[in-house]
């Protein structure tokens, strides 16, 4: 958290220093809750309607009634974005499920909580960002679709710290997950695509990731800039065969990686990565622009 920071809270706007939520809330006492996290350019949020529907469908998945309309969301965005001295920035959009007495029951919080954070985020060192980053191949395991639908952006990110605790252990930069077959599902924070034989490739839905707004994105760009992409399930020996790779989502944006585990990642084509940023730039200009 920086100086500057802001939090949109019972439709005022404070520092996010004052806010506070009740040790009662559920988000708190049970990750009960939603969230999305938004960024920011020129004053506008990007794929600002993609962020408000994925979090209607994970408050669907759970059964949490959203406090405010998405009109009022829209408003409530934008006067914290306004208001921050920064005209870019990230936004965390979380949903509680409230307070309640102690024990599980959501039927005992009768008023979800909404709040609003405008700060910076960087996911992974900017100097390493520039270099590429090294990237461990986790032994936790992403939490099954059958126990946990990856498609809600809960606040319970447990299984994810797990993994991000075994990469600060091992010196490395961030985490890869793999789903309980062994197949590659995504980042702590983040979903992972490679280049092969100029073809861009990311991990399948079915083996249990987050659909990235960012993901979507790139799939899209790819595509303008005449890639063939494949979604499949893929094993850590398929990213040791890769060319490039690199991570996508909205607190990451792009991220290339150059170690996966003791693993070199080198190419002896032209490199790709650079113009699939350069359109990525190109499209949040042009989103913002519009």
């Amino acid at each position: 958290m920086n100086k500057h920071a802001l939090c949109w809270l019972n439709e005022k706007i404070i520092p996010a220093h004052q806010a506070s939520i009740s040790v009662f809330d559920h988000g708190l006492l049970y990750g009960d809750g939603i969230f999305e996290g938004l960024r920011f350019y020129s004053n506008k949020v990007f794929q600002l309607e993609a962020h408000l529907q994925r979090l209607q469908e994970s408050a669907d998945a759970i059964s949490l009634k959203i406090p405010l309309s998405q009109d009022q969301i829209r408003q409530a965005i934008q006067q914290i974005i306004q208001q921050y001295p920064q005209d870019s920035g990230y936004l965390r959009l979380v949903i509680t499920r409230g307070i309640g007495s102690l024990g599980i029951d959501p039927l005992k919080c009768p008023q979800a909580n909404l709040f609003i954070i405008a700060d910076e985020l960087a996911v992974i060192n900017t100097t390493h960002i520039d270099q590429g980053i090294k990237l461990l191949v986790a032994s936790t395991r992403r939490m099954p679709a059958e126990c946990l639908d990856p498609k809600i952006k809960s606040l319970n990110y447990l299984n994810n710290i797990l993994s991000r605790i075994e990469a600060n252990k091992a010196g490395m930069d961030e985490a890869l997950m793999l789903n309980t077959r062994g197949f590659v599902t995504e980042g702590t924070v983040d979903n992972i695509f490679i280049i092969k034989d100029q073809q861009l490739i990311t991990p399948s839905p079915s083996d249990g990731l987050l659909l990235g707004i960012t993901r979507d994105v790139i799939l899209q760009i790819a595509k303008q800039l005449g890639l063939t992409t494949k979604e499949i399930s893929m094993t850590p020996d398929y990213l040791l065969q890769a060319d490039e790779c690199f991570l996508t989502g909205t607190g990451a944006e792009l991220i290339p990686v150059k170690q996966i585990n003791q693993h070199q990642i080198t190419t002896t084509q032209k490199p790709l990565f650079p113009d699939i940023a350069k359109a990525f730039n190109q499209t949040v200009i042009n989103y913002c622009q519009n």
